[in-house]
């Protein structure tokens, strides 16, 4: 009897450790915050956003939230994590930064193709009517976010694997706002050394917020095989078999319909 009080206890106990370390799954949480600082007034001073565009876009919209007045014009914002309530104030936030912040996928990679006819016909570049002047005169001119060699070499070799459902594009081809996006977000980790899991693991809570029914839709991919989504790698959710525009339809021809939820427009 004594035995089995015994192992009654430590199960309890088991359970009580688990659930405060946050061993066990219990949905969508922060995994990485963003020390975003002062980027958002640094990119308003250097015209990336242009205040009275981007004040009247979001006057159509109820109006910026303080939260989002912080984000924008704050000078110290600490740490921030992406979430059900600022994630299409960050995927825009971070689209600026993206695009306009300098780096090497912007100016050597396929963004820059001649086949396309030059990097400012992109959804990723005319689709950003937020910037004093055009979108390009601030295309990968700016220094906000400055890596060594090997958080390039990281964030270069992480977003050949992350996809979107939008295109069958990764994020090394950021050619629309999600893409430049997560680059922005990658880029931001990478400058806060954060893992290359780290940097899955949120770039999927990014995906997820901003292609909800998608992600849904995949979720009851995996459920229907017995497997839970809490227990499969990021970086597998991400990859083109999945997270691409090709491997998502493959997805759908095999899951019930999705009611869509909004998020997944290409536009500001």
């Amino acid at each position: 009897m004594k035995n089995k009080i015994k192992e009654i206890l430590y199960s309890s106990l088991v359970i009580i450790v688990i659930i405060l370390l946050g061993f066990a799954p219990t949905g969508q949480k922060a995994q990485f915050s963003l020390d975003w600082k002062n980027l958002g007034i640094k990119m308003v001073e250097a015209g990336v956003i242009d205040q009275e565009k981007f004040e009247n876009l979001y006057a159509g919209r109820g109006g910026l939230s303080e939260a989002d007045k912080k984000l924008l014009y704050g000078n110290d914002n600490g740490d921030i994590a992406i979430t059900a309530e600022n994630s299409g104030m960050m995927l825009n936030m971070l689209w600026a930064l993206g695009l306009s912040n300098k780096n090497p996928i912007l100016e050597n990679g396929p963004m820059m193709d001649s086949r396309y006819g030059g990097a400012g016909n992109f959804a990723s570049t005319g689709g950003w009517t937020l910037a004093k002047g055009s979108a390009m005169d601030h295309y990968s001119m700016h220094s906000f976010v400055t890596l060594t060699p090997s958080q390039q070499m990281l964030v270069e070799k992480v977003s050949k694997g992350i996809f979107r459902p939008c295109c069958n594009n990764s994020t090394y081809f950021p050619d629309c706002n999600h893409g430049m996006a997560m680059l922005g977000l990658l880029e931001l980790m990478a400058s806060r050394d954060a893992s290359e899991a780290d940097m899955y693991k949120m770039a999927l809570q990014a995906n997820t917020f901003w292609f909800p029914s998608q992600y849904s839709a995949i979720k009851s991919l995996f459920a229907s095989r017995g497997i839970d989504w809490n227990t499969v790698d990021p970086k597998e959710i991400l990859s083109a078999e999945y997270s691409s525009a090709s491997g998502y339809q493959k997805v759908l021809s095999q899951v019930q319909p999705q009611q869509q939820k909004g998020g997944s427009s290409c536009g500001a």
